[in-house]
């Protein structure tokens, strides 16, 4: 029975031994790596100052084009990231700032993110390889469910999220492959009309009346000096439910309504994503309602 327990014994330490190696093996794979997309560029911001920064869902990556802002002398980039909620987006604010960086502007696009301060676990564990390594990260991600299995189980979390930060993209990381979300000032232009995707409701939704990570973000820029736009931006007329943005202006009058400032379906590649034309035609009216002085 002693031998038994002890070969049980000799297994386990061994289990976790392997565990921490990999852990620590992938964890290095991620911090060498500089220029894969938006969330690795992050950790590795050094002393990089902009006139603007925009932030949000895909709803912000595909509907301002940096190009146009850089013509009027603008250094901006889109750190906007599809499928991303606002509590994502408060990491990557709260990212840049620790890195010391200045900030003359914020865009923040805030609208249906409003409907809920749950993390997007698709993009939200992108973050986690970090979460030793970043004290931001970690106070970020502490009052989430899963946190300490997460950061104290070594190799939990790759293991966890291996379809998101598993080996493919451990490998990827290492080999510094690049993607195309860097490029265009981070704006990811959408191609003409998708068939069908005409379609969208938002007659059942609710805009929460105080959202913690809504708040966050308005805070830090505040206390930062940074000046603040928050924006709701268009949604193809065939829309269901438009007065979900005026619950939005009720609650957060603070936010500026662009819903209706471009409407044809023409301008639209999916119902809630504007193609590059539709774009084009939105961040020039944003760039001379805020930056046209």
């Amino acid at each position: 029975m002693k031998k038994f327990l002890l070969y049980l014994t000799k297994i386990f330490l061994i289990i976790i031994v392997s565990l921490i190696i990999l852990d620590v093996l992938y964890t290095a794979m991620y911090l060498q790596c500089r220029n894969r997309n938006k969330i690795v560029q992050l950790y590795n911001f050094k002393n990089i100052n902009y006139d603007v920064i925009i932030l949000g869902s895909s709803r912000a990556n595909n509907h301002f084009v940096c190009e146009m802002f850089e013509k009027k002398g603008l250094k901006v980039f889109n750190y906007g990231m599809s499928g991303s909620s606002l509590f994502e987006t408060s990491l990557m604010l709260k990212l840049i700032i620790e890195k010391k960086c200045v900030i003359k502007n914020v865009i923040l696009d805030a609208d249906v993110n409003l409907i809920s301060d749950k993390q997007s676990i698709g993009i939200g564990c992108a973050f986690l390889p970090y979460i030793h390594t970043s004290k931001t990260t970690r106070e970020h991600f502490k009052s989430e469910y899963d946190f300490n299995y997460i950061y104290y189980i070594p190799f939990y979390r790759y293991f966890k999220y291996e379809n998101r930060i598993g080996f493919r993209e451990m490998f990827m990381n290492a080999i510094s492959k690049k993607t195309n979300f860097l490029n265009h000032g981070g704006y990811t232009k959408l191609d003409g009309v998708e068939d069908g995707s005409m379609h969208y409701s938002t007659s059942a939704s609710n805009p929460l009346l105080h959202h913690k990570y809504y708040e966050e973000i308005k805070n830090i820029c505040r206390i930062n000096h940074i000046n603040f736009i928050p924006v709701m931006t268009p949604i193809c007329e065939n829309n269901v439910g438009m007065d979900y943005f005026d619950k939005v202006k009720k609650a957060y009058p603070e936010i500026y309504n662009y819903e209706n400032a471009v409407v044809e379906n023409k301008y639209f590649s999916s119902c809630g994503h504007m193609n590059d034309n539709g774009a084009r035609i939105f961040t020039a009216k944003i760039i001379k309602d805020f930056f046209s002085k």
